[in-house]
Parts: structure tokens; C-alpha cells; sequence
């Protein structure tokens, strides 16, 4: 049976120092300190995670994926090399020489990968530019933030480049990172247990209530994590929207719980009862195979809590691929 993970992680295994060239730090290095890993860094020499040769070697992951019995990966960049912190066209420099490592690889092995690109955030014009690229060089889509600056994703500024997703039939990908109350809660990994959960709540509220979905209707979006808290608290959500419209109904009067169905998740929920939910939630048609391959908080083994359900050959197929072909708009036959 086809498996495609849409959620995985790739860096290039030389990385710029991008300090001097900008003239100013906090970027991330890889200091290759032993064979097969790395720690990435900051320049200032801050540590940040330590990574394996699977992160950046394709052939490995090839080898790895072959072990686990998945066919394709979607390749994105590590979140933490989004750089909308930085100077604008800084960053844009920064993500086209990300988007150019993803495409390579696209290229060499294009049976076995699918490339989302990264663009500069902070410049709904760089990153229009920017998405115009990673569709001339071939990739699929574009991975973005929770926020952006703590900015939500329905501030006017970003609505140009959503619609140029659209218009341009590119897939998005969410993901979580740069967690509200992050540095209130830095035991006990709280932001990445805690915080990104709701924050990928807070970005599917965001484009719900800012009338993002409505007012297009044919961008395809796909949230990271399970839709993090969101799926288990829609409830609430709704909730608030019916009892205080006067807060929550102030920018689209469409009631929440229509939106579903209208948008993927990965599978990334790490419990079978939790997949259940998600899958009756949303519909199997919108819910897709992510591991977070290769970081330790991922599926250690991608697709297992799927292939071990109980669902029929039918509705495994569908979450094994046939969402994820679905949200990217690509045929099997590319794949077999």
C-alpha cells in the first residue's frame, strides 16, 4: 500500500554562515562535532538540538524509509530556519538557498520525495516572489509558521500571499513554533508539550474567525500535529462563537464547526483512540500520514498507529495517501 509522510524535516548539510554575510546573528550552524551527527547551533553558540546524518542525507533517509515501509516523504525545512525575525530579503536569501537544497534532492529522487518550500513571512512581496520560485523549481508547496512574530495569520498583511497560494494552486503546510508563553513555561519542555498544541489551535482560529477559508475557498491548508488542540476543543470554540459573537464572530459570522472538512491534518497524535477522534472528526479524507521523521517527539516508526488500526484496507489507504495526494493535487501513478 502507498504510504506518503507529509511531515518530515530535512537541512542541508552545509550550512552559510550567515552572520557574516548579514552582518548580524542568531542563525542557526550545524558544527559537525562526529561522524554521522551535528548539533545545530546558533552563531552565537548557543546549542539548540543535536541531529543525525538522517536529517540532511537523503540516501539515508531512503535507506530508513525503505525500512519502515514508507514510500515517500514530503520534505520541510527544520522550523527553526524560518527567520521571519531577520531582515526581510535576509531572510528570502536564507529560504531560497533552503528551497534550492529541497528541490536538488526532489530532483535526484523524485519517486521518493516532495518538496515544500519556506518563504520570508514578515514581506507579503518577498514571499509572493519567493513562492513564485519554489513553483518554478518544482516544489509542491510551502511550510509555514504558527505565527509570525506573534503576529496571527489573519492580519491583512498575510491575506496577499494566501491568495497567492490559491491562485497559484500551492499546498500549505502549518506548523507550530515561536510558542505563546514560551518562556513562562520552560520546564518540563512545556512549550513543545504545552505550547505547540495550542498553538496550532491558534492559527486554525485564526483563519477561521479572520475569514481566511472564506474568502478562499479552494486554498488547501494542512495543520501539523493533529490540528494540535484544536480538534478536541471545538466545543469550546463553537461555544464562544455562539455566546459572544460581539468577540469572536467580529470578522466572519460563519460558525466554526463548517469549516470542518474543509482543511488536513496529519496523523501525528500519538494515540489510538485520539486518531479515532480525528478521523470521525474530520473525515478520513482529510486526515494524512505525518511522523515528524526524524526528530524523537515524532512517530518512531511512521505509519504504525495507522496500519495498526482496526480501519478497513479502504480507509487505510486513504490516510496512508490518498489525503495527502488529495491536498498536494498529485496522481499515485508519479509514485508507483
Amino acid at each position: 500500500m502507498l504510504t506518503i509522510d507529509i511531515h518530515t524535516h530535512i537541512l542541508p548539510k552545509d550550512i552559510p554562515n550567515w552572520k557574516d554575510k548579514f552582518g548580524y546573528g542568531g542563525f542557526i550552524q550545524l558544527d559537525h562535532h562526529k561522524s554521522c551527527c551535528a548539533r545545530m547551533v546558533r552563531d552565537d553558540g548557543k546549542f539548540f538540538r543535536e541531529v543525525e546524518d538522517n536529517c540532511w542525507s537523503a540516501e539515508k533517509r531512503i535507506t530508513e524509509c525503505n525500512h519502515h515501509h514508507v514510500d515517500v516523504q514530503v520534505l520541510s525545512t527544520v522550523p527553526v530556519m524560518f527567520s521571519y525575525w531577520a531582515k526581510a530579503q535576509d531572510t528570502a536569501d536564507l529560504s531560497s538557498f533552503l528551497n534550492e537544497h529541497i528541490a536538488g534532492i526532489v530532483n535526484r529522487f523524485p519517486k521518493k520525495f516532495i518538496g515544500l518550500g519556506t518563504v520570508p513571512m514578515q514581506d507579503s512581496k518577498l514571499s509572493i516572489k519567493a513562492l513564485e520560485h519554489c513553483k518554478s523549481i518544482g516544489l509542491k508547496g510551502i511550510q509555514i509558521g504558527s505565527n509570525v512574530n506573534q503576529l496571527n495569520l489573519d492580519e491583512p498583511q498575510f491575506f496577499d500571499f494566501f491568495a497567492a497560494c490559491e491562485e497559484m494552486d500551492m499546498a500549505l503546510f502549518v506548523h507550530p513554533w515561536e510558542m505563546m508563553g514560551e518562556a513562562n513555561m520552560q520546564k518540563y519542555w512545556l512549550p513543545w508539550l504545552v505550547g505547540m498544541p495550542a498553538e496550532t489551535s491558534r492559527a486554525i482560529c485564526s483563519l477561521i474567525f479572520g475569514g481566511v477559508f472564506e474568502r478562499l475557498p479552494k486554498l488547501r491548508v494542512a495543520f501539523a500535529h493533529g490540528g494540535g488542540s484544536f480538534p478536541s476543543t471545538i466545543g469550546r470554540i463553537e461555544h464562544g462563537f455562539d455566546c459572544r459573537p460581539d468577540l469572536v464572530a467580529i470578522d466572519n459570522k460563519v460558525n466554526p464547526r463548517n469549516y470542518i472538512g474543509k482543511f488536513w491534518f496529519d496523523s501525528l497524535v500519538h494515540d489510538p483512540y485520539m486518531l479515532k477522534y480525528l478521523v470521525d472528526f474530520a473525515g478520513a479524507h482529510r486526515v494524512s500520514l505525518g511522523s515528524d521523521y526524524p526528530f524523537p517527539l515524532g512517530e518512531n516508526i511512521p505509519g504504525t498507529l495507522i496500519k495498526q488500526s482496526e480501519y478497513s484496507d479502504e480507509i487505510k489507504a486513504q490516510l496512508l495517501h490518498g489525503s495527502a495526494l488529495e491536498w498536494l493535487q498529485l496522481n499515485k501513478a508519479m509514485f508507483i
